[in-house]
């Protein structure tokens, strides 16, 4: 980064209310310092965002739609259609493809919201309509269970603790959240109310063991989004009492639940479980300001950061390993660690795990911890991560992926690891199997991106979701003004407390650090914070071509007040 400047346009008058259609809706969070712009506020225009953003809309999406609807390469909404009894067969893929479906559908909202384009808001309609007919009238929502139930009769779910159900589910809340902020509509909403009150009646009644269920918890997230969206108290009193069990009675390290959430002393186990823990434990903060759950935010966040995160922003060394602390299920044996985090700086290149999806909680966690207190280190982890570990999980085509990003690669292993040619590809479409490149005797990973990962497809729905949310993650709002916690050309239309903000963005970044602001419309009151990234030794502002003397320190947010017109 070298110089920032700020130009003056135009005086704005007009007095608008808070938004409340954003991607994180913490408009009327008590404890969040920031707030979202809504999901429609900025449009790229040109340069890197703008690139990826354009790929997004015209392959990336697309093409996942295509996988996801198409039973020859992925069985997911097939499943939809079967436990809808609009078609026969039995449920096949992994125990969450539900949820794949979910963040494909989110994926294509969000796009919908920028683009507004009726034939994916069509194309929704239909597979919403699918969806509905697939719950049971309880609310309850879960293909594989439904299947099975309407061939056996009984009535049987959440059997396992290790169960993805919950986690479908929450991608279900949040899509829906996603949806109806893009829309205005309530198809998907309200099937998602369905399901998050069946989730209150269950776990009003269930042991303690069974509401720890929660192997993945992305329904932390999705409930909280669902009390925002609703105003219904009973879905964050849910998201509390799910969390306060945590760790009660037997648990392990690989899930993160050994010990109770506020007395855990470091991060342990699955990386992609434990970063969604932690953005739904902030997205709770945002709405009680329980301090213990901010102490502990605090105290994993030090621990990742600085002792197990990659320089990539990458997350969980391990593919496979053992716990720390032995296991609490039978102490005469070793307790498995899975693409989990290992101990302090245990960070090997060659063999490191770095899921996508966990790269990704990566995003949503800082994103959350931002909003919470304005403190730009989240968003230089933020930023470090979508550059990195984000954008390196899909090709520059938007239709090949990874499910691991190693910082190095190498044919040559001593020992052999898990995953084989076969369980990248999927066993179904042979145009799809035919782009397998070769694949090393003993690699876990392909050394190419592949088109659909057979195995567990978890990541490439999710880094599609991510970047074509992106735009949601550059500006935020507060009490005193608008904040710049990303930089790429756009602009930007949003409102706030005391008028309208016109601001229009240029820059090559990240190629080059020169980033001009024109401010077209906004109140004379408002002031800009412009986030210096920590690397960013030496910055300048200028305001209207003529040095600000304003100090703009490293890793900080910066505060312009100006008179603008």
């Amino acid at each position: 980064m070298k110089k920032i400047f700020v130009s003056c346009a135009l005086l704005a008058a007009t007095i608008i209310h808070a938004q409340e259609k954003s991607l994180t809706n913490t408009a009327k969070s008590s404890y969040a310092k920031l707030r979202s712009v809504d999901m429609n506020a900025v449009h790229w225009t040109t340069g890197f965002w703008a690139e990826r953003f354009q790929v997004c809309r015209d392959s990336m999406v697309p093409n996942m739609w295509r996988i996801y609807n198409d039973d020859k390469v992925s069985h997911a909404f097939k499943n939809f259609k079967i436990a809808a009894g609009l078609d026969t067969g039995s449920h096949k893929g992994p125990s969450f493809h539900d949820g794949d479906y979910y963040k494909t559908l989110e994926a294509v909202a969000s796009l919908y919201a920028v683009t507004k384009d009726e034939r994916l808001n069509k194309e929704m309609d239909k597979a919403i309509d699918v969806i509905g007919k697939g719950q049971r009238e309880d609310g309850y929502i879960y293909t594989k269970s439904v299947i099975d139930q309407k061939k056996t009769g009984a009535k049987k779910q959440f059997e396992s603790r290790l169960s993805f159900e919950a986690y479908n589910i929450g991608h279900l809340m949040t899509a829906a959240a996603v949806h109806h902020r893009a829309t205005g509509k309530r198809n998907l909403l309200d099937i998602a109310i369905k399901a998050s009150d069946y989730l209150y009646r269950f776990y009003d009644t269930a042991s303690a063991a069974t509401a720890r269920n929660a192997i993945c918890p992305s329904h932390y997230m999705g409930l909280v989004e669902m009390y925002r969206t609703t105003g219904d108290v009973k879905y964050r009193d849910l998201a509390k009492k799910l969390i306060d069990v945590r760790g009660i009675s037997v648990g392990s390290d690989d899930n993160s639940d050994r010990y109770p959430l506020r007395d855990m002393k470091e991060v342990q186990g699955h990386a992609v479980r434990a970063n969604y823990l932690f953005a739904g434990v902030a997205d709770l903060y945002a709405e009680t300001g329980d301090q213990s759950l901010m102490t502990t935010l605090n105290r994993m966040w030090d621990d990742v950061v600085n002792h197990k995160m990659y320089i990539t922003g990458g997350c969980g060394a391990l593919h496979d390993g053992v716990s720390n602390d032995g296991t609490s299920y039978n102490p005469n044996d070793v307790e498995k660690l899975h693409q989990a985090y290992g101990r302090k700086y245990q960070l090997p290149n060659l063999t490191a795990h770095n899921e996508t999806c966990a790269n990704i909680g990566n995003v949503l966690w800082n994103w959350r911890m931002l909003q919470l207190t304005g403190d730009a280190k989240y968003a230089d982890v933020l930023e470090t991560t979508l550059y990195n570990s984000v954008l390196s999980g899909i090709s520059l085509d938007g239709k090949k992926f990874f499910y691991t990003n190693p910082l190095a690669y190498s044919e040559d292993m001593p020992f052999k690891q898990r995953w084989t040619k076969e369980s990248y590809a999927t066993l179904n479409e042979p145009k799809i199997n035919e782009q397998v490149g070769p694949f090393p005797q003993g690699m876990q990973w392909s050394r190419d991106r592949l088109p659909y990962i057979g195995l567990s497809n978890c990541c490439p729905p999710n880094v599609v979701r991510t970047i074509a949310e992106v735009n949601n993650y550059l500006y935020s709002l507060s009490d005193e003004g608008l904040w710049f916690n990303l930089y790429g050309s756009n602009d930007l239309n949003t409102k706030w407390k005391d008028g309208a903000i016109n601001i229009k963005q240029e820059t090559a970044y990240p190629w080059n650090g020169d980033i001009k602001l024109t401010v077209r419309q906004a109140p004379t009151n408002l002031a800009l914070f412009l986030r210096i990234p920590s690397w960013a030794k030496g910055a300048k502002i200028l305001i209207n071509g003529k040095p600000s003397g304003i100090t703009a320190a490293a890793g900080t947010y910066v505060a312009i007040k100006h008179a603008w017109k």
